[in-house]
């Protein structure tokens, strides 16, 4: 028999093992949190459009978890994108098996709370105890960009030290190539 209980604490899952245990009946729980750690962070980011990524970014380090929806139109332009691509982004990671069940989107709309009936956002937010995991993650995806651009720049002075361009590298069109 098998049994899942998505969700449970750490609490309710040792208390299930023991109740299992005066029944004389073997019993194994995993336990899977479906809170946001660095990893998780890197990989939603990841999966964002351009425009999403850059307005998670706006919200995560300029606005340290909170900022003015007017402040991201000025210069996104239009949220209706990014905030479509962002409210997607959960349930495909969920799809894909990058996160569980039930984890929370981590940046969500504020409404206006004198005008609950208009329906434009006055600022998007992120929990605080994520903030830090996601600048984290932001952290280590510009890590990676500028690990890259370095070695595409080691690459590129390595092939003209050769007489190739990295483009004639890619289709190999390049004089060494035809024997000249």
């Amino acid at each position: 028999m098998k049994i899942t209980i998505e969700g449970a604490s750490a609490d309710f899952a040792r208390e299930l093992v023991a109740l299992a245990a005066q029944q004389h009946a073997t019993l194994t729980i995993t336990t899977v949190e479906s809170g946001w750690t660095a990893d998780r962070a890197e990989r939603y980011l990841r999966s964002l459009t351009g425009s999403a990524r850059r307005f998670a970014e706006m919200v995560i380090v300029e606005g340290d978890g909170y900022l003015d929806a007017d402040q991201l139109r000025a210069v996104l332009g239009k949220l209706n994108g990014p905030t479509v691509a962002l409210s997607r982004a959960v349930p495909r990671g969920v799809k894909a098996g990058w996160w569980p069940e039930g984890t929370p989107a981590p940046i969500t709309p504020v409404s206006d709370p004198d005008n609950p009936s208009w329906h434009q956002n006055i600022a998007y937010r992120m929990d605080t105890e994520n903030v830090p995991v996601f600048r984290s993650a932001i952290a280590r995806l510009a890590t990676a960009r500028s690990t890259t651009a370095h070695g595409a720049a080691v690459a590129t002075e390595i092939l003209s030290e050769h007489g190739v361009t990295p483009m004639n590298a890619l289709t190999g069109d390049s004089d060494r190539a035809k024997g000249q």
